[in-house]
């Protein structure tokens, strides 16, 4: 088993800048074996996929709706996935959660393990 515990959510104005972070729990596996993924849903709508990187960190990959501005990054040594998040606007308000799966996807379905989420809102 592994525990996700997200971190650093909050309100915020468009055009601001915000970081998450998500530490992972002690499993069975290193958490550099696991690739971890950003999600977030907004009220009335469906969890989507925000970004996602690799176990080692050397592949990333994003949203369309948030490329240039989200940044995804990981430190294996304190089991640790952040996304640093830039030049928000409203339509980035929504819970994120972070999450663990063995491989890279952007599909929910494959991530195993996720945290309880944490809420971004941007103000206009």
């Amino acid at each position: 088993q592994v525990q996700l515990v997200e971190s650093g959510g909050g309100l915020v104005q468009a055009g601001g800048s915000l970081t998450l972070s998500c530490t992972a729990s002690a499993s069975g596996r290193a958490f550099s074996t696991y690739a971890m993924g950003w999600f977030r849903q907004a009220p009335g709508k469906e969890r989507e996929f925000v970004a996602a990187i690799s176990g080692r960190g050397t592949t990333t990959d994003y949203a369309d709706s948030v490329k240039g501005r989200f940044t995804i990054s990981r430190d294996n040594a304190k089991n640790t996935v952040y996304l640093q998040m830039n030049s928000l606007k409203p339509e980035d308000t929504a819970v994120y959660y972070c999450a663990a799966a063995v491989v890279l996807t952007r599909k929910t379905d494959a991530y195993d393990y996720w945290g309880q989420g944490t809420q971004v809102t941007v103000s206009s």
